[in-house]
């Protein structure tokens, strides 16, 4: 099999038969001619239940993370419904300490409401994990590593394995990752979620999610039951620019990364930042484990500012080359005060700013956070 680089390349590039075009075509038909028996000798139907360029982009994400079957959705949020609703009232799932706000709102708002019971846990932890595996039956445990948006850096493979003992199953969002920087699938994991908007689209203007499942399972058709149903689609133009983003994932990956070290490595000595949230660091106490199951470091930091929230809030309004936006894996750099936008409850820290980095020069963005800083 090629090296995952030049199946990166190659990605969406299957020449069309009817025209030699290097790169496939953009389906956008909704439906499709039956043929006189009633049959579609094509294979397609509806684009609701499925479309050739939907189908291109979902076959290229289980190739690249060494799965079985890929689905793809009209969110990451999408994506994540899409799985816990085929799960059943009464399942009970684990939620790491620190993740994504939106799941834990979906999750709270939606799911509980609905039946699941959910438990949080510090996946960082394995004896507590194994505690709350063992203090009841668990369908899902649902991972981030590194976390959002404290960067806390759980063992894949270690979780995976205590999960599978106990008789659950193991999702692993991997936005921030790629399968360029880490491959859960092939540390355990059962499924990876992506949310196509970020890193694999890669230019902040396409909305998409993914989930790869590693074999095949009456898990996974229940899942493509709830999407084909449900209408929670990727739809074909996305999925087209979410192809053309897969091209460039891995040198634009190769150059974040190199960014997000060297700013990681200047802030940590910045007498203004209590704290620097990133693995790369040698002192980041999942340094270890993030070097074994990662190819790189990953693009994304948060840096916590000295004082109040307004004093955080006052250095990221104060920055002209970051962007003050919500979102990550762009081409430009962001940077977010989080707690302000996640709701009540929140264990966010008051100081604390997240930092997408991008691909400007990092010269640039040192200069930009360092007067931000100052002031």
């Amino acid at each position: 099999m090629p090296h995952l680089h030049t199946r990166l390349a190659h990605a969406g590039c299957t020449p069309d038969p009817a025209t030699g075009a290097v790169v496939a075509p953009l389906h956008m038909a909704t439906t499709y001619e039956r043929a006189a028996d009633g049959s579609y000798p094509h294979g397609y139907l509806y684009s609701r239940m499925d479309n050739p360029t939907r189908a291109d982009f979902e076959e290229t994400m289980a190739d690249l993370e060494g799965g079985a079957i890929a689905q793809a959705f009209a969110s990451g949020m999408a994506a994540a419904q899409a799985l816990l609703q085929s799960l059943r009232p009464g399942d009970r799932v684990l939620l790491p300490d620190d993740l994504y706000y939106g799941v834990r709102k979906l999750v709270d708002e939606v799911f509980v409401d609905w039946g699941l019971r959910v438990d949080t846990v510090d996946m960082t932890d394995l004896d507590a994990v194994e505690a709350a595996l063992a203090a009841d039956a668990t369908r899902l445990v649902w991972l981030e590593t590194p976390s959002n948006p404290l960067l806390k850096i759980t063992d894949l493979a270690a979780v995976a394995e205590c999960a599978h003992v106990a008789g659950a199953q193991v999702v692993v969002d991997g936005t921030w990752t790629t399968p360029v920087v880490q491959r859960p699938l092939d540390l355990g994991a059962d499924v990876v979620l992506h949310s196509a908007t970020k890193y694999l689209g890669g230019h902040s203007d396409l909305l998409g999610g993914v989930l790869v499942f590693a074999e095949d399972t009456p898990v996974a058709a229940r899942v493509q039951t709830v999407q084909q149903t449900s209408g929670g689609v990727m739809d074909p133009f996305s999925a087209w620019l979410a192809l053309r983003g897969l091209r460039t994932l891995r040198v634009r990956l190769e150059t974040m990364m190199r960014t997000a070290h060297q700013l990681a490595s200047w802030l940590d000595d910045h007498p203004r930042v209590t704290a620097v949230h990133y693995p790369g660091l040698p002192t980041h106490p999942g340094h270890a484990v993030a070097a074994g199951q990662m190819d790189g470091f990953g693009a994304m930091l948060s840096f916590e500012v000295a004082g109040t929230a307004a004093e955080a809030l006052a250095v990221a309004a104060r920055c002209t080359v970051f962007r003050r936006a919500t979102s990550l894996g762009g081409t430009e750099s962001l940077i977010e005060h989080r707690a302000s936008i996640e709701p009540d409850g929140s264990t966010t820290p008051a100081g604390l700013l997240r930092c997408s980095i991008g691909l400007e020069h990092p010269t640039d963005l040192q200069e930009d956070l360092s007067r931000a800083l100052s002031n």
